[in-house]
C-alpha cells in the first residue's frame, strides 16, 4: 500500500489523501504524470513531485528509512507488504523492577534472537541486530517496549515502527496480546501463559536453567505471534483502504 500512500508528504492528511484519490490518482506515477491535481497549488505540486521522486528512489534502494518519522504512527502498517520479508517483531521482559532482562527479536522465519540481562543485552549488540530489519513490529512498543529501551540502553531506532496495539484497536480487538491471541485462536503451549517475571525470578535466585529456557520460550513465543497479528491487521486494513481506492492493492 506505500506506493498509493501520500501521507509522507507534508500537509497531507488522510482528509487530502482522499481527495487525491477521488481524482483517479491512485499511486505516486499517477500523480508525477498529472501536470495539475484540484487543491494542490502549482509551486506545492512540484515540491511534492521531488518528494515523491525520492520516495521513489528509497524503495528502489529498499531503503525503509526514509520513511522514519514520516508517517503517522498509525499508518506505518502500509509499508509492511513490501518490506514484509526483512521485518523484525521485537517483544521485551521486565522484572519486578521495570527493568529490560530480555529482548527477543524474531526474523520473521524460524529464528529468535535473545539478549538477556547479564549476557549479551548490550546498546551495540542489539543496534546491530536491528540493523539486519527494514522494519521493526511491536505491540504497544511506542508506550512500552522502546521507551524502556531508550531509557535503559540509549537505543538509537534508525527502522520505522510499526506498533500494533493501536491497529488491533481499530479493528475492535480489544486488550492485551494474550487477549488478542484468544480472539484469534493463536494458541501458544499451555506451559507458556505464566508470569516472565515469576521465571526470571526464580532462574535469579537458583541458577536453574530450566527457568532461563521456559522465559526465553514464553518470549519466543509472543514475538511469533507478533507476526501473525501484524498478517492479519494487514490483511483486514488493506482490504478496507482498498475499498477507498476502488483498486486492487499493491505493495
Amino acid at each position: 500500500m506505500i506506493l498509493n500512500t501520500f501521507l509522507f508528504l507534508e500537509k497531507i492528511s488522510k482528509r487530502k489523501e482522499q481527495t487525491i484519490w477521488n481524482q483517479h490518482i491512485k499511486d505516486w506515477s499517477t500523480f508525477l504524470n498529472n501536470k495539475t491535481i484540484r487543491g494542490i497549488a502549482p509551486k506545492t505540486k512540484s515540491y511534492y513531485d521531488r518528494q515523491l521522486k525520492q520516495a521513489q528512489q528509497a524503495i528502489k534502494e529498499d531503503n525503509s528509512s526514509f520513511f522514519l518519522n514520516k508517517l503517522p504512527l498509525k499508518e506505518t502498517w502500509r509499508l509492511y507488504n513490501y518490506f514484509k520479508d526483512q521485518a523484525g517483531y521485537l517483544d521485551i521482559e521486565i522484572n519486578s523492577s521495570g527493568k529490560v532482562i530480555l529482548v527477543g527479536i524474531h526474523d520473521g522465519n524460524n529464528n529468535t534472537n535473545f539478549f538477556i540481562h547479564g549476557a549479551n543485552l548490550e546498546t551495540s549488540s542489539l543496534e546491530k541486530e536491528l540493523q539486519k530489519y527494514k522494519l521493526l513490529i511491536t505491540f504497544n512498543g511506542a508506550a512500552f517496549d522502546l521507551p524502556k529501551l531508550k531509557k535503559q540502553l540509549h537505543l538509537n531506532l534508525t527502522i520505522p515502527h510499526i506498533d500494533l496495539k493501536p491497529l488491533c484497536l481499530k479493528l475492535n480487538l480489544n486488550g492485551g496480546l494474550k487477549e488478542i491471541e484468544h480472539i484469534l485462536n493463536l494458541k501458544r503451549p499451555s506451559h507458556l501463559y505464566g508470569n516472565p517475571v515469576d521465571l526470571w525470578k526464580a532462574f535469579h535466585a537458583s541458577k536453574d536453567q530450566e527457568y532461563l529456557e521456559l522465559l526465553l520460550d514464553y518470549n519466543r513465543e509472543d514475538c511469533e505471534n507478533l507476526q501473525r497479528i501484524m498478517d492479519y491487521c494487514y490483511t483486514h486494513l488493506s482490504s478496507s483502504l482498498t475499498k477507498n481506492l476502488n483498486m486492487t492493492p499493491t505493495p
